[in-house]
């Protein structure tokens, strides 16, 4: 008896709503369409600008003057000399850790509150809100704030500090180099502790609850789960906060500039307030604006580099 031969399997076609074939193809290009705004953008106001901005630090554009002449490395050799780019420098690092510190404790703190079932907090969806909330306001509404409860001699704090006796006479905040850097540094903390805190919660959050019900059969306390789990599972966002935190803080311009302008003796003066003065104000000097810019952007690779490589490091050692 004769086989019939087996029947032609037909590709399935795909077909829209109205049973006609779909040509992916031919739909490939709204893609790239809708992509198109993004790259157009970035190249012209970002991508373009920072090679511009390579370019002139090798340059002796200042003033008024239309044409660049090259001048090689001189620019750089000489910021590297200047005393006020290196305060700039050692203020921004400062005014960072100054910061950075007690704001990572205490959202880890506040986080690990937050996200404890066993304190069974209640209202943590309104706290979280009242921390976020200086993040949103305008960085002139909040200069402006600190600098009208720090004023002198009959500001808020001043009249608070000698009615409880910790002050005999009113004390001038803003011509005082440690306490402008107090405050400043106060005032990033506060600024910034909220969004840390959330970020951190979405962190632990993620973590699989399975882990923790496990350590606490195994008869883990509650110390020895967040050390030995909790901290270990977040390390990749607390890299990303580290990194954030670290590129802000070296990008820090607006609270020293409109509080105190960088005073006094410039001890709030930052590498973003130098980079302003010295491309704006004065004899304009794009060329020196321009290098102190790039030498930020190399230091900015160098320590997410070195953050990269500490916490990669440590994890191999770890699983070694």
């Amino acid at each position: 008896m004769a086989m019939k031969p087996a029947a032609k399997i037909e590709p399935v076609k795909k077909l829209n709503y109205s049973g006609k074939k779909l040509n992916f193809e031919k739909y490939n290009r709204f893609g790239y369409l809708f992509l198109a705004p993004f790259f157009i953008v970035f190249l012209i106001f970002n991508f373009y600008p920072t090679i511009y901005t390579i370019f002139l630090s090798f340059t002796d554009l200042s003033g008024w003057a239309t044409t660049p002449n090259f001048v090689g490395l001189e620019n750089y050799t000489n910021i590297i000399n200047n005393e006020f780019f290196l305060k700039a420098l050692s203020n921004t690092l400062l005014l960072w850790t100054m910061n950075f510190i007690p704001q990572i404790f205490i959202a880890l703190f506040l986080a690990y509150t937050f996200t404890n079932k066993r304190l069974h907090m209640k209202g943590t969806g309104f706290f979280k809100a009242v921390f976020y909330l200086p993040n949103i306001i305008t960085a002139a509404s909040i200069a402006l704030i600190f600098y009208a409860l720090f004023s002198y001699p009959q500001g808020p704090i001043n009249l608070l500090l000698q009615d409880i006796g910790l002050l005999k006479e009113p004390f001038d905040f803003f011509r005082s180099e440690t306490g402008t850097r107090l405050i400043v540094a106060f005032i990033q903390f506060w600024m910034w502790y909220g969004q840390t805190t959330i970020v951190l919660v979405a962190a632990i959050l993620s973590i699989d609850e399975s882990l923790f019900e496990a350590a606490r059969v195994d008869g883990a306390n509650e110390r020895q789960t967040f050390f030995k789990i909790t901290l270990p599972l977040m390390k990749p966002m607390i890299i990303y906060i580290l990194i954030t935190s670290m590129i802000g803080g070296l990008q820090m311009f607006d609270i020293p500039l409109l509080l105190t302008n960088g005073q006094p003796n410039n001890s709030v003066e930052t590498i973003m307030t130098f980079i302003y003065k010295q491309a704006f104000q004065g004899s304009r000097a794009m060329n020196v604006a321009s290098t102190a810019s790039v030498i930020l952007l190399i230091i900015s690779i160098i320590f997410s580099f070195v953050v990269f490589r500490m916490f990669r490091d440590r994890g191999q050692k770890g699983r070694g």
